[in-house]
């Protein structure tokens, strides 16, 4: 929210009344009628120049159909992907299928909100096949550039990108050389922009004519060039290392958590540092942003108009709580918000690691293309220091009835990444963050946090695009296990029923025949298991059915049609 001082009264004279000429509001672009502005914000539209005097905004592709034509980058084959291609020609030549796709988002300011990718193989062909599909502007395509989300409730966040994006009418972009970026970002990031905005468009929707309206001026000899460059390039940067912390951005390397740089003995003295560092960031990217308003604010003119202030609030990293979470939440509510989905962050980066898509031993990407094995894995990793599973089948269930068990392989990802010796007090600390109110060991917390909890966040973590498949048995959890979507192959189904689904209802019938020794010491345990054993049966014919049709998919096609293959097997999205 923009903070503004008492402004001049000379239009005015009595509280509630103004008194304005319709001559003036001709000098603000489209003629709105905004009569509470002052004299000196109209000067600033006669004495300067529209933004789309130098650049126009532009709006891109309308494809008619983004189910089959745009994807979540994590959906597909890494090795189709074609990330900072400088031209259409050099991705065409490399007969790269996806390419990097500006879609708008949230109100992101600096760098970020990278996720989505268009099918532009062979020049689009696909595409242009559709009757009313638009390919707009093409001539700024793969061109680096300024992006912002036309549709928002919010604040606007205007973001650099670099080479190699398409763009849609929702990922509007303004196209520039480098020198005039670091130029036009600061001013369209800073609150003078939110000024003129309000009174040309004050609406959620920000189309790319009401960006071209912005009035610069044609004398900045006020402004230090190098020192605003220098602060462009600080948000950049800082933003960008906030995005790539998190495994939903495809330049994630490794989990922040798991550097050496704050790397200590316990998680707790770990996440201790780290935190420190994300105030840090937030903290400098508040200063930054408060000297960027002050800059503009001066050259403008507009000192008795607005201040430079931010709240902590509209600081848009993911490290942020404040902007994270927002809303009239406590200090100590925020920090505890922060340090559980940090914890998260930190089981799903282990189940990454499980499957072979991380590996602590080497950054970014391993098993990350259809059908890749542990064979493609070692051939990358030769001696990893925590193996994947084998068969690409991870159960989840009430106890250790397996030696793949997410839990027990859990407690070995931390046993190598803290120590033997940490293990009690690591897995009490990530069990008080994830439940503060639970009650048994931290390790049937942190059991009940896979069963319940873990595939609800991993949706809302992949917008529901999950690349980790939870094949369930029903509301009684008889039987859970995951699946890496990437490693997926034809007899994945057979060889969980088999080795897994049957092989569990074998030991809950041993189990049942251990526990009748005292029924009514076991009544609740026997009763629970029973119901699991009828689910277990039931999910079997289905399972069967399944495994024999040899179900093939295509990461191509996404998560929506090649999940919906499983229908009945997976948990619902």
């Amino acid at each position: 929210m923009m903070t503004t001082k008492s402004k001049s009264t000379s239009n005015n004279p009595v509280p509630n009344f103004y008194r304005a000429s319709a001559e003036d509001f001709k000098k603000i672009p489209g003629s709105p009628i905004a009569y509470w502005v002052s004299e000196k914000f109209l000067d600033i539209f006669s004495q300067s120049i529209n933004l789309k005097s130098i650049s126009t905004p532009r709006q891109g592709n309308t494809t008619t159909d983004n189910l089959r034509f745009v994807r979540f980058w994590f959906e597909v084959e890494k090795n189709k992907i074609g990330i900072g291609y400088p031209s259409a020609q050099k991705f065409n030549d490399d007969q790269k299928k996806w390419a990097p796709y500006n879609k708008g988002g949230g109100p992101r300011k600096w760098f970020g909100q990278n996720e989505s990718l268009v099918n532009w193989l062979d020049n689009g062909k696909e595409i242009r096949q559709i009757p009313h599909s638009v390919i707009a502007n093409e001539k700024e395509y793969f061109k680096s550039g300024i992006t912002w989300s036309t549709i928002s409730s919010s604040n606007y966040g205007f973001r650099f990108f670099g080479h190699g994006f398409i763009f849609d009418n929702k990922g509007a972009s303004i196209f520039l050389n480098e020198d005039q970026i670091k130029l036009i970002l600061p001013q369209v990031n800073s609150k003078i922009f939110e000024l003129f905005l309000n009174t040309i468009n004050p609406t959620i929707s920000l189309q790319p004519g009401d960006v071209g309206k912005y009035p610069i001026k044609t004398d900045l000899s006020s402004i230090n060039n190098q020192n605003l460059n220098k602060i462009t390039n600080s948000c950049i940067n800082i933003s960008k290392t906030d995005w790539d912390s998190y495994e939903t951005s495809w330049d994630f390397e490794s989990l922040p958590l798991l550097s050496s740089e704050y790397k200590s003995p316990t998680i707790k003295e770990t996440y201790a540092k780290l935190r420190s560092h994300w105030q840090d960031m937030t903290d400098e990217m508040q200063r930054l942003e408060e000297e960027n308003n002050r800059i503009f604010i001066e050259a403008y003119g507009l000192e008795d108009e607005l201040t430079p202030d931010v709240p902590l609030s509209e600081i848009t990293l993911t490290c942020n709580p404040h902007y994270r979470y927002g809303g009239k939440r406590t200090e100590e509510e925020l920090e505890a918000l922060l340090l559980k989905d940090t914890m998260k962050e930190l089981i799903s980066y282990a189940v990454g690691c499980m499957f072979g898509r991380y590996s602590l031993d080497k950054h970014g990407l391993v098993l990350a293309n259809q059908g890749e094995t542990i064979k493609d894995y070692l051939e990358q990793v030769p001696n990893p220091s925590f193996i994947p599973d084998d068969d690409n089948i991870i159960p989840i269930l009430d106890d250790e009835y397996f030696t793949d068990d997410i839990v027990s392989r859990f407690k070995d990802f931390l046993k190598v990444t803290f120590g033997k010796e940490n293990l009690s007090a690591n897995l009490d600390f990530i069990a008080k963050a994830l439940s503060d109110r639970s009650t048994g060991s931290p390790e049937q917390v942190i059991r009940n946090y896979f069963i319940r909890d873990f595939y609800k966040d991993h949706l809302q973590t992949y917008k529901k695009r999950p690349i980790y498949w939870m094949f369930s048995s029903g509301k009684d959890q008889g039987f859970n296990a995951l699946i890496y979507m990437h490693r997926y192959e034809k007899s994945t189904l057979a060889k969980m029923r088999t080795d897994y689904l049957l092989e569990l209802e074998s030991k809950l019938d041993a189990e049942i025949g251990m526990l009748s020794k005292d029924i009514v010491k076991n009544k609740a345990r026997i009763t629970k298991v029973r119901s699991q054993i009828e689910e277990i049966q039931k999910y079997d014919e289905l399972l069967n059915n399944k495994a024999l049709s040899m179900i093939g998919i295509d990461l191509d096609d996404g998560v929506v049609v090649n999940y919906a293959k499983f229908e009945g097997l997976v948990k619902g999205i």
